[in-house]
């Protein structure tokens, strides 16, 4: 049977509150100041939130998706959190969840009448279905294209100025990372950003 003495103890113990100490300071306070300085100093765009201002005021960011009700612009994917950052999160619905059922046939409906495409359009799955943050803010280029005749007639474009809204779905056409990860895709508020200066 091993017996510790109370000075073993101690000492043990103050070893412990040592390490802990370092450990804070170095985890807590010296890391994360070193990445910030680091984030600022290089990526400071993408650091403070990839916000986007016009006019000297924020309009929004790159990275969170937002409602666009107008018909003059282009439509974002739907959210299952109304866009709302904090909490973000998808509705958790399973593929045989009869309300998710219901809201894929509502949103499908709604995409070919609010665009006054064929009843036998395919409607791209991100504009059906929410995405699992509830944010994202990109959609296919498939599904620009497919709004383009809406807005084109509401702002009266003439057919020239229609031409240059389908180069300006694929001007913005992101490909997909390194190649070969995710899908092309086009950032909502960067297109309707450009769209109103058309």
């Amino acid at each position: 049977m091993i017996v510790f003495s109370n000075t073993t103890n101690m000492k043990t113990i103050s070893i412990s509150i040592r390490i802990f100490l370092v450990f804070t300071i170095l985890t807590g306070v010296i890391y994360p100041f070193l990445v910030t300085g680091i984030a600022q100093a290089f990526f400071p765009y993408q650091a403070n939130g990839s916000l986007i201002t016009e006019n000297k005021r924020t309009i929004g960011s790159e990275l969170i998706g937002q409602q666009f009700d107008n018909a003059a612009y282009f439509s974002s994917r739907p959210s299952a959190n109304g866009y709302q950052p904090l909490p973000s999160g998808g509705s958790n619905y399973g593929l045989t969840n009869a309300r998710l059922k219901a809201q894929f046939i509502d949103r499908d409906k709604h995409f070919i009448q609010f665009n006054h495409l064929p009843e036998n359009t395919n409607v791209p799955s991100e504009m059906v279905f929410a995405s699992a943050s509830g944010l994202d803010p990109h959609i296919s280029p498939r599904a620009a294209e497919l709004q383009i005749d809406r807005i084109a007639k509401i702002r009266r474009f003439r057919p020239d100025k229609k031409q240059k809204l389908k180069q300006l779905v694929e001007k913005l056409s992101e490909k997909p990372q390194l190649g070969f990860l995710g899908e092309s895709r086009v950032n909502v508020l960067l297109l309707n950003i450009e769209l109103d200066q058309l």
